[in-house]
């Protein structure tokens, strides 16, 4: 019998020689830098590149990626890659769009303005659209879009970093965060975990890997269940009846395969809840109802610059223009579908879907790292009273008991530090917290980055 020690360091040689072997810096970044996109503001003041970095040869993956650089530029500012969920939803069409990146696209479809509230006023984003067949990011092997999982896509973002560092050398070594939301809530842990274990095969890894952000954020199946069910009824979406149901059916069952029987009590939930965005509960859906997906798949809303919750729409119509897509140097393949927010092959085909992340949160608490979780209170898709039944479940010592935070004198929404983790709500937000409350975000944001509690006063 193969004693506990020698399992360990076997495992351990395993992960190392697991490691990906880079197909080359693929070009300089000078070829990927955007000289200006269609309808922009003129003076923006930073410097952003886009392109493709391939992730594996032989089926021909690549991954599409737009680096908005920081203003002012700073040699000391760290790297943040940011990811979206769905799965099957593009980081362009979200966190770069609505949410935390530069710009926004106005409902005419063909300009843009400014996000007064952009990340990159603190760090450098980089926004990734992943797995191949998200967005603008392609596979040469068609079977690749149908057989997409949480293994291959983490493996991937994992090679992507090592591809794109050789292409951007100046950031090797830069303190790096990995954030995002919803379905990321598997892609950012995931991904950290594997950075972490590859690192300790690596002396000087040129990832700096400090830590992650994730914000309603797909945890653990079990406890995301019993949380969005509670919510429903605690806040009148559904019916008692149905609420019973639902705790019978569906507990213990897998978000992304749910059985049948939860399936239909899914659809009866759906139909009681009516005409609203279940990402946002108490703001206007957009007119086409149609577009909306009430389960546990979380993609995201619509909004632009005050409130418009048809912002999807208008990044569809922008980032489809041909002249977008060949200042952003996308699409040079002429992938042979339209750039869409979302893409239904890859979530309607998710493969492997481990049902817990909390193993994942144990492991990189216990190595030290920074770990940030957030929450919109209005959101009904990973409410916060999901999130809050999994940090529960981690059965972490409290460091700061439960207090709020404030901006201008108003609370902003609510905090508890623990040991290894620190838990944000924000007040008044969905599903997608930098769209709707974009200033909260960015306090959240820098809070996070310079690790200091959210302020009292």
């Amino acid at each position: 019998m193969m004693e506990p020690e020698f399992r360990v360091f076997s495992l351990f040689l395993v992960l190392c020689f697991l490691i990906p072997v880079s197909v080359g810096a693929q070009g300089g970044p000078e070829a990927d830098r955007i000289t200006g996109l269609p309808g922009q503001p003129s003076n923006v003041g930073f410097s952003q590149y886009s392109g493709y970095v391939t992730v594996d040869l032989h089926s021909g993956r690549a991954l599409f990626y737009w680096l908005i650089e920081s203003r002012p530029p700073s040699s000391a500012t760290p790297l943040v890659l940011w990811l979206n969920g769905g799965p099957g939803c593009s980081s362009i069409a979200y966190g770069a769009a609505e949410e935390v990146g530069p710009f926004r696209v106005n409902p005419d479809g063909q300009t843009l303005f400014l996000n007064n509230y952009a990340w990159n006023s603190l760090a450098n984003i980089l926004f990734l659209e992943s797995p191949a067949g998200v967005g603008f990011s392609y596979s040469n092997t068609s079977s690749d879009l149908y057989t997409a999982g949480d293994q291959r896509t983490a493996e991937d973002a994992y090679t992507f970093l090592l591809n794109w560092f050789e292409r951007f050398p100046q950031y090797k070594y830069r303190d790096l965060y990995i954030a995002g939301e919803s379905y990321a809530g598997h892609y950012v842990p995931q991904l950290s975990q594997i950075i972490f274990r590859r690192n300790q095969c690596i002396q000087n890894s040129v990832i700096n890997f400090k830590g992650f952000m994730v914000g309603n954020a797909v945890t653990d199946d079990f406890h995301d269940y019993v949380g969005t069910f509670e919510y429903w009824w605690t806040h009148g979406l559904i019916s008692d009846a149905t609420y019973r149901t639902l705790r019978l059916t569906c507990d213990f069952q897998s978000s992304e395969h749910p059985s049948v029987e939860c399936q239909k009590a899914l659809n009866v939930a759906s139909t009681e809840q009516g005409n609203i965005d279940p990402y946002s509960i108490f703001t206007r859906p957009c007119n086409n109802t149609a577009s909306l997906r009430r389960n546990l798949r979380a993609t995201q809303p619509w909004m632009s610059r005050a409130y418009d919750p048809c912002t999807e729409r208008h990044s569809k119509v922008y980032f489809n223009r041909p002249e977008v897509q060949k200042a952003l140097h996308a699409n040079l393949t002429g992938i042979p579908y339209p750039w869409e927010t979302c893409s239904d092959v890859v979530g309607n085909y998710w493969a492997d879907s481990p049902r817990s992340m909390l193993p994942i949160y144990q492991e990189l608490i216990a190595a030290g790292l920074r770990i940030w979780v957030y929450s919109g209170d209005t959101d009904s898709v990973v409410p916060v009273t999901a999130t809050r039944y999994s940090i529960d479940a981690l059965k972490l010592p409290t460091l700061i008991k439960w207090y709020p935070w404030y901006d201008n004198g108003k609370v902003g929404g609510w905090s508890q530090v623990y040991q290894g983790l620190t838990f944000v709500t924000v007040r008044g937000a969905g599903h997608e917290v930098p769209l709707h409350r974009p200033r909260q975000a960015f306090i959240l944001f820098r809070s996070f980055l310079q690790n200091k509690p959210m302020p009292r006063s």
